[in-house]
């Protein structure tokens, strides 16, 4: 019997670790930190997600999302491009784990290549449609509405968004180079 080729463990490894990782950053609100906002307490941080928006007091840890979003910043195109994008990934990496996982076939003699190589195909363009939000909404961090003279800084889950699309990536082309194998065959 043949051994799971190492190409296509480092695809499932590396794949389920990405979508983790862009399901968090879709969902916990912190993609832009805006602290030091004038006329506010020193220690309160504003974190704005691709769905909602937390005021968090730091001294106290009080924190209460749902707060209203005054400066129309759901309204920007890179929140908005990151809202449908971010999702329809997610979906599109659980279709491709499945397809991978029928293809692997770790409990099966022969692994499917050709299908195995096409789930690497959708796994990197999963991964391909996080990263596009993510690298955007990164360019534009600076330039989306804030109370001026506030400090805006990259949130947690941007950089976990970013994370595990490059892992999603690596891991779609890691279960890609089946195709190599197929054309072989």
């Amino acid at each position: 019997s043949m051994r799971t080729p190492t190409a296509m463990i480092v695809g499932l490894v590396l794949c389920p670790c990405g979508l983790l990782l862009t399901l968090t950053g879709t969902l916990a609100p912190n993609w832009r930190q805006v602290s030091l906002v004038p006329d506010q307490p020193m220690d309160v941080v504003w974190e704005q997600g691709i769905w909602d928006i937390c005021r968090e007091r730091q001294s106290t840890h009080d924190r209460l999302c749902g707060q209203a979003d005054e400066l129309r910043y759901f309204e920007q195109v890179p929140v908005r491009v990151a809202q449908g994008l971010m999702p329809s990934s997610l979906v599109l990496t659980l279709v491709g784990l499945v397809v991978a996982a029928l293809g692997v076939r770790c409990w099966q003699p022969e692994p499917r290549h050709l299908v195995a190589g096409v789930a690497g195909l959708v796994l990197l363009l999963s991964g391909l449609m996080s990263l596009v939000p993510s690298s955007w909404y990164t360019q534009e961090l600076w330039a989306l509405p804030a109370v001026p003279g506030s400090t805006l800084s990259v949130g947690y889950s941007l950089v976990l968004s970013y994370l595990g699309s490059c892992l999603e990536i690596l891991g779609g082309l890691a279960l890609a180079l089946s195709f190599h194998h197929y054309c072989k065959e």
